[in-house]
């Protein structure tokens, strides 16, 4: 008589846990995207712009769960820069400045 025996299981819980704390950190780095992309639109668009950018690239990159709040930490960056080069090209200024 023939005795079958179960395959080893090479699952443990292990990477599992490893998965669930970079998906943690990722959706973190979406919601840190969110934040200074929003902050980037009122001051320093030169740093905070391109570190929403950055951030929200890694967070996609690292399958974050909040796939939306990174997307938007994209577009933010990015329009961070955009409002950067108009006030750049306007009034020659990187800042805001209320004329009266």
């Amino acid at each position: 008589m023939t005795v079958l025996s179960e395959a080893p299981r090479t699952t443990s819980p292990a990477p599992a846990a490893a998965r669930r704390a970079a998906r943690s950190h990722a959706d973190g780095m979406a919601v840190a995207s969110f934040i200074l992309g929003l902050l980037g639109t009122l001051v320093l668009n030169l740093v905070l712009g391109p570190c929403a950018l950055i951030l929200g690239g890694l967070a996609l990159a690292r399958g974050t769960t909040r796939r939306g709040r990174a997307l938007l930490g994209l577009a933010l960056g990015a329009t961070d820069l955009l409002l950067l080069a108009l006030l750049v090209t306007t009034d020659g200024t990187v800042s805001w400045h209320i004329a009266g």
